[in-house]
């Protein structure tokens, strides 16, 4: 999923995803522990993802706060 992608996103849509995302990673862990994972580079591109998540949300974060203090 791209920036531009998740930025379209609402907040609880993004968070709805970044568990869904981490589920998957924790699953993935298990496979790769038993020795079934066929697609390791999974685990990397969700770890991306899970961060650009988490950086767009500190964006609206830091942006709200901004908007916050002028007024």
């Amino acid at each position: 999923m791209k920036v531009k992608e998740i930025r379209e996103l609402s907040s609880t849509e993004i968070n709805e995803k970044i568990v869904s995302c981490k589920e998957e990673l924790f699953n993935l862990r298990f496979q790769q522990a038993t020795g079934n994972l066929e697609k390791p580079s999974r685990i990397k591109d969700l770890r991306h993802e899970v961060a650009r998540m988490k950086t767009v949300l500190r964006e609206r974060e830091l942006e709200g706060e901004k908007n916050g203090n002028k007024e």
